[in-house]
């Protein structure tokens, strides 16, 4: 299965996180969104973020480390549409510069909310839920 995805984050408290290269960034408490896609195993990296215990790769790794995964939505295609989803947040939401998109154009794939109302104005039809954490 390939794709994109989108994580719904809780991060109960401020906190100051080193995100790899990024460096040190404070994140206020609140609700993020995170973007992302995988075309070599969708299900497996989705799997992957959810585990406690592993290799810190991605900037997400680092933020997980703190950020508790509410839910993740995915998006069955062969396709690269990370980018494009994240157009749909730009506007809306306030992001976090520089982060999940050291490969793209973007300013941001993480976006933040304070309260979890992030979902309100977010069309998530094509999207399912992914429900199989283990």
């Amino acid at each position: 299965m390939k794709g994109s995805y989108i994580l719904l984050i809780n991060l109960e408290n401020d906190q100051v996180i080193r995100i790899g290269k990024l460096g040190d960034i404070s994140f206020n408490k609140g609700f993020y969104l995170y973007i992302g896609s995988a075309l070599n195993g969708l299900e497996n990296r989705l799997k992957r973020h959810f585990k406690a215990d592993k290799k810190k790769h991605w900037h997400i790794d680092y933020f997980l480390r703190y950020g508790k995964i509410i839910n993740a939505y995915y998006k069955e295609s062969n396709a690269k549409e990370e980018c494009d989803i994240v157009n749909n947040f730009e506007n809306k939401l306030l992001s976090i510069p520089g982060f999940g998109c050291s490969d793209c154009k973007c300013k941001s794939h993480l976006f933040y909310e304070d309260n979890s109302n992030i979902l309100n104005n977010i069309d998530l039809s094509s999207f399912l839920i992914f429900e199989d954490h283990t």
